[in-house]
């Protein structure tokens, strides 16, 4: 085992003791809550649409933590995916399926987005989510809703607020892994939750 490796195995096992605090509790109101802060992003925002985004984003990652079978905190979770005892769950899980589900809903004053924090590094876990904003705007003015981090119950913040993460948007993160593929032979395997890149994106050598 490299010394990259022990490193990256030593930083998961510390960040899996970090992750098993109990997630916070959810406020009674979260989603008139939720609602009121997706609004404040900007006047443009349809209050209907920014309930609406709320409620899915407070809700369905209940039913999602029900599919996934989480039983244990996200980063246990993660290796039970990893070693096929559960179908799904890793954190660009979580983004996809909600992005998804936010997505059925043809929102005319929202947009949707994806982030990945950690990319610029192989010694963490990368990290996913969806983001909300207004119409137009980019995902810096947006609010982060990120199921994964207490394995469905949601966090949400200010892009720029996040109390955790640096968000990068996903596409830039994927075009830094393009490189870096181009100049090597191997696909690095030592982080298992890293997001892929998308089949139509992953150039081969």
């Amino acid at each position: 085992m490299t010394i990259l490796r022990k490193i990256a195995c030593l930083l998961s096992v510390l960040a899996l003791l970090a992750g098993c605090s109990t997630p916070p509790e959810q406020a009674p109101d979260e989603v008139s809550r939720l609602a009121a802060s997706i609004r404040a992003l900007s006047p443009e925002i349809d209050p209907a649409e920014a309930t609406r985004a709320a409620d899915i984003a407070v809700n369905y990652p209940k039913q999602l933590r029900s599919q996934y079978g989480v039983t244990d905190p996200p980063l246990l979770h993660n290796i039970k995916v990893n070693s096929g005892a559960r179908p799904r769950g890793l954190c660009w899980h979580w983004a996809q399926d909600m992005e998804t589900r936010l997505a059925q809903e043809n929102f005319k004053t929202l947009d949707l987005h994806r982030a990945i924090a950690n990319g610029h590094t192989r010694l963490l876990i990368d990290h996913s989510t969806v983001i909300v904003s207004s119409k137009g705007d980019d995902m810096f003015q947006g609010m982060v809703l990120d199921p994964w981090r207490y394995g469905g119950t949601l966090y949400w913040a200010p892009t720029n607020k996040d109390e955790k993460y640096t968000w990068v948007p996903r596409e830039k993160v994927f075009a830094m892994k393009r490189a870096r593929r181009q100049g090597q032979r191997f696909v690095d395997a030592s982080d298992p939750s890293t997001e892929p890149l998308p089949e139509d994106l992953a150039l081969a050598n």
